[in-house]
């Protein structure tokens, strides 16, 4: 017998629901194949948590390797937290049962002495970020796949400051959760929740709002254009109640909804895919924007931490930013904000990730405000966070590329509320100076220089695959490209050298050239692919976009 049919047996002979035992015998009889895909390896709990389809077996998610991750993360906060009365936030998104295992997460805790918050109903991970702040938690829980398809769930750990935990914590913590190789290790309930379970609900939100909206740099211009038009989708999720309420609390007084989407649903039933990052997830909602003139369209995706965002371009079409392009119009706003109010006074600063646009990195040096780069994940643009709180400088906003973003201090995650509610503040002030968001960013694109970014993902599966990937890396080490677009490569820097970056070592190539354009490669961490993300820099820069394409893939 097969290693993982002996691992599907010792399910059938334990203690486990009737249910997943008549689910793994129909495996047995009807699909040999599927029982090999889901037992013959555990789910893996990496530095951000646990993520992968839901179901039963090993490899699964379910209410046992939820389970068996949270009894891991219980015995580390005891073992390593000096605290009496240690305290975890928990949060969940419209998942397919993602209540059920934010419960299981909570009974798992509370029955290990461990005092847990849980939120009353969805809310967004950024929320859950918040919390662990308020209620001065040792760590987060959101169960959560972001914006993966509705057969995926996941398990996303944050650690005391909020933000995702990063080393050594990460791999600590995946060192106990390894050490928990059965169900029979988990304590899975208790005749006394001696950690106590506590719901949190509209409190937090209250205090989560005003703090957000304590962040706005342009009430007068929101007074003035109170009537602009702006359609939101929560696409299914957790996004559904805070953010159109921040935005009439703002005082936006045309927040239209798209009423099929406002439905918190984990089968997403209105997308084929619910990531606002994908065209096709934001094409109901600018069909709603067309219906009713709207100017602005914004999607955020399940656990409301990203967001994507459409506008009008001069012939009144919607054209979709991307998240580089958001990124960089709300950095130039709020810079431009922050020196007209006084602001920039030193001691502040801006982050971005390293395939990030370099845009920011422009804006930021005209404003006279440092930026700082990080390694891909926002869980690095929290570290930064934190450790220069301590040094007394204050965080001013942060992004990436892949439609994350975030403005001051009190969360330590990206946020889509807050970024909705500077997109929409931004517009307004846009519209006292006679401007479309769309014209903003070609202004910014006039004063700064035309920028391009383009991203391919070149996907080699299995073994061999995993070799090809390997193969590449090493040859661009080993013959690192001499131009870029016929333009000479000046820099080049291989995060593999954390004694040259100043990062943590990472599988991660970059090359700079002369005319400002830049090519980053690296091998995901989750999937079997090597993805290029590209930069272009002049009028050109589309053509070099391509050219640069055809160069590396």
């Amino acid at each position: 017998m097969k290693e993982y049919e002996l691992k599907a047996m010792s399910w059938l002979e334990g203690d486990f629901d009737q249910q997943t035992k008549m689910e793994i015998q129909r495996m047995r009889t009807l699909d040999p194949a599927a029982l090999e895909d889901a037992f013959y390896k555990n789910l893996e709990f990496g530095t951000g948590g646990l993520r992968g389809i839901m179901g039963v077996g090993t490899n699964r998610m379910n209410k046992y390797t939820v389970g068996m991750a949270t009894q891991g993360l219980a015995n580390y906060i005891l073992s390593h937290v000096d605290d009496p009365d240690p305290k975890v936030c928990i949060s969940y998104d419209s998942r397919n049962h993602s209540k059920e295992f934010a419960k299981i997460a909570a009974d798992v805790l509370s029955a290990n002495g461990i005092h847990v918050f849980i939120f009353d109903n969805i809310r967004p991970t950024p929320m859950m970020s918040y919390a662990v702040r308020l209620k001065k938690a040792v760590a987060g829980i959101m169960i959560t796949a972001s914006h993966n398809p509705k057969e995926y769930n996941g398990y996303k750990v944050s650690w005391s400051d909020g933000g995702q935990v990063t080393a050594p914590v990460d791999k600590e913590i995946v060192d106990e959760v390894a050490k928990i190789t059965d169900p029979s290790q988990v304590k899975f309930t208790s005749e006394l929740k001696c950690g106590g379970i506590e719901p949190m609900g509209a409190e937090v939100d209250e205090l989560y709002l005003n703090d957000l909206l304590s962040l706005r740099l342009s009430p007068e211009a929101v007074a003035a254009h109170s009537d602009l038009k702006f359609v939101y989708t929560p696409l299914h999720g957790c996004g559904v109640r805070i953010v159109p309420e921040m935005l009439r609390r703002m005082g936006f007084k045309n927040v239209i909804h798209v009423p099929e989407q406002d439905v918190s649903d984990g089968d997403f039933p209105t997308v084929i895919s619910p990531n606002p990052e994908e065209a096709a997830a934001l094409d109901l909602a600018i069909k709603k924007a067309d219906a009713t003139g709207a100017d602005i369209v914004m999607g955020s995706d399940p656990d409301a931490d990203r967001l994507g965002i459409a506008v009008r371009n001069d012939e009144g079409r919607m054209v979709l930013f991307n998240g580089n392009q958001t990124a960089s119009m709300l950095t130039y706003y709020i810079l431009t904000r922050w020196k007209e109010l006084g602001k920039l006074t030193g001691g502040k600063y801006v982050v971005k990730t390293i395939v990030t646009t370099e845009l920011i990195s422009d804006i930021c040096k005209s404003f006279g405000v440092p930026v700082y780069n990080v390694l891909t994940g926002f869980k690095y643009i929290a570290e930064v966070v934190k450790r220069r709180e301590a040094m007394g400088e204050e965080f001013i906003c942060g992004g990436e590329e892949s439609y994350g973003f975030n403005i001051g201090q009190f969360v330590r995650d990206k946020d889509a509320p807050v970024t909705v509610m500077m997109v929409a503040e931004c517009a307004a002030w846009a519209a006292e100076k006679g401007l479309t968001l769309y014209q903003l960013m070609q202004k910014i694109y006039e004063e700064y220089g035309y920028r391009k970014e383009g991203l391919v993902s070149v996907v080699r599966k299995g073994i061999s695959g995993a070799e090809e990937i390997r193969n590449m890396m090493a040859a661009l080490r080993s013959n690192p490209p001499k131009e870029l677009c016929g333009s000479p490569v000046t820099k080049v820097i291989d995060y593999l050298e954390p004694e040259k970056t100043g990062q943590p070592s990472s599988n991660v190539l970059q090359f700079f050239d002369e005319a400002g354009d830049v090519v980053s490669v690296r091998p995901s961490g989750t999937e079997p692919k090597i993805k290029f993300y590209f930069g272009a820099k002049g009028a050109d820069a589309d053509a070099k976009i391509e050219s640069l394409k055809q160069q590396f893939c």
